[in-house]
């Protein structure tokens, strides 16, 4: 069936390619171009039977993000972690990831596939890890056909996009025992790839049989997101030597999956201080070229436990602003426990925000509509529109309605009460650059 890169290089567009288009407000031509070089990707197995929304992720899109969730060996609850599914679609979240390591993970992913119509990536080796638990009650009993096992299960499943940490070969794992970390090795499939390559003195099956991977996911159009097993786990550790080797590591995979016609997107940190987050952007970007940029935050502080969706929607912000095309959420839970389906619904508003934010700088004139919107009907307090045109109207609707204050239109709420600017001065409207390309937008509509 071919894979999305292989496509557009042929220059066919396909119907995903259509939607998108439509999605974007771009031509299908100007989209076309940008997947035959991989600087934007449309992840989409040819496998996956459900009518699923598909979302491209790339340079000149908008910031996209995407929602974890999963079982671990000490919760499994699948019909909870439906119900986070099922938040994620309803907040409009542009991909999820299923991460589950415990219970039936690969029952648990099919359902999952099945509660999410949107882009779903996993990571397979915690299936790997799984079955070696299940089977051997030791995961060091991996065997190399286990990890590509769990990969093809992935494929054949309809997963859209695997992390595969290929990046972290044996050498630099033997490198961890020697360079100081403050916070050590955070990645759970880095680890588990570490510890297997030391314990055998082998080098890292998703190395060594990269190409039988390229093979599986040209056949299912899965996309690589290469993963980043060094990623810092402490801001302390940002940008040391073994998360700069594994990236320029994966510089050259990138390269190679291009070749087979694979799409592909890279991963980044973690933990990041404030005046670095533009620097590793520019340091990634520097090094893979175009292809799509996907960072776990970054968080940049360690101090906020219960509020590390704030401190990494921060950082987030910035690395949007700075080009980055996929962000990952974290919750409130991160580093605590297990989110619930409250926690993954502040996440997710948390770093659509923080997508939206950076979109105001890379994409100001498409981005800039909604703000526009907003800004018209505070001005005019309709309330109604207010409350539609916000991130999450059902947050905003409890909030404003709480106090048992009118509701109506031209009505001021409790803050400001008969004090309210809108009303003791009626103000002209200042038609904008903005606004007035706004009005042109909603004209050619109409």
């Amino acid at each position: 069936m071919g894979t999305q890169l292989a496509a557009a290089r042929r220059g066919v567009i396909t119907d995903e390619m259509k939607q998108v288009a439509r999605d974007e407000d771009v031509t299908t031509e100007w989209l076309r171009s940008r997947i035959a070089t991989g600087s934007i990707i449309i992840p989409a197995n040819n496998t996956r039977k459900q009518k699923v929304h598909r979302v491209g992720i790339g340079k000149g899109l908008k910031t996209k993000v995407n929602v974890n969730i999963g079982t671990s060996t000490l919760k499994v609850d699948l019909d909870e972690e439906i119900q986070k599914a099922k938040v994620a679609v309803k907040h409009h979240s542009d991909t999820i990831m299923d991460l589950s390591d415990g219970g039936d993970v690969r029952k648990i992913r099919q359902a999952l596939l099945e509660a999410a119509p949107i882009t779903f990536g996993t990571v397979p080796i915690y299936e790997a890890y799984n079955n070696a638990i299940e089977k051997h009650k030791n995961p060091m009993e991996l065997t190399e056909d286990d990890f590509l096992n769990a990969f093809e299960n992935n494929a054949k499943d309809g997963v859209d996009y695997t992390t595969i940490h290929s990046g972290i070969s044996k050498e630099i794992a033997k490198r961890i025992l020697k360079v100081q970390r403050y916070g050590g090795v955070v990645s759970k499939g880095g680890t588990i790839t570490a510890a297997w390559m030391l314990k055998y003195d082998k080098e890292n099956p998703y190395i060594t049989h990269y190409d039988y991977l390229m093979e599986i996911a040209k056949k299912y159009d899965v996309t690589f997101s290469l993963g980043d097993a060094l990623r810092p786990g402490s801001i302390l550790d940002s940008h040391d030597e073994l998360q700069v080797q594994e990236m320029i590591n994966i510089s050259r995979l990138v390269k190679r999956a291009h070749e087979h016609d694979i799409q592909v997107m890279v991963e980044g940190p973690g933990h990041v201080p404030l005046n670095e987050v533009a620097a590793n952007v520019r340091l990634a970007k520097s090094l893979i070229g175009d292809v799509p940029y996907y960072v776990l935050g970054p968080l940049v502080t360690d101090i906020a436990s219960g509020y590390d969706h704030i401190s990494s929607a921060i950082g987030a912000a910035i690395a949007a602003s700075e080009g980055v095309d996929l962000l990952c959420y974290l919750t409130p839970a991160e580093h605590l426990a297990l989110p619930n389906t409250e926690e993954v619904r502040a996440g997710l508003i948390a770093y659509r925000i923080a997508a939206h934010a950076g979109d105001l700088v890379k994409l100001r004139e498409k981005a800039i509509i909604w703000d526009a919107k907003m800004t018209e009907a505070r001005r005019t307090l309709d309330w109604e529109r207010q409350i539609s045109l916000s991130i999450d109207p059902e947050e905003a609707a409890r909030i404003h309605n709480r106090t048992g204050q009118h509701t109506g239109n031209n009505v001021p709420c409790t803050m400001c009460g008969g004090a309210c600017v809108y009303i003791m001065l009626p103000q002209q409207r200042k038609y904008t650059k903005d606004e007035q390309n706004l009005q042109q937008v909603e004209q050619d509509v109409s």
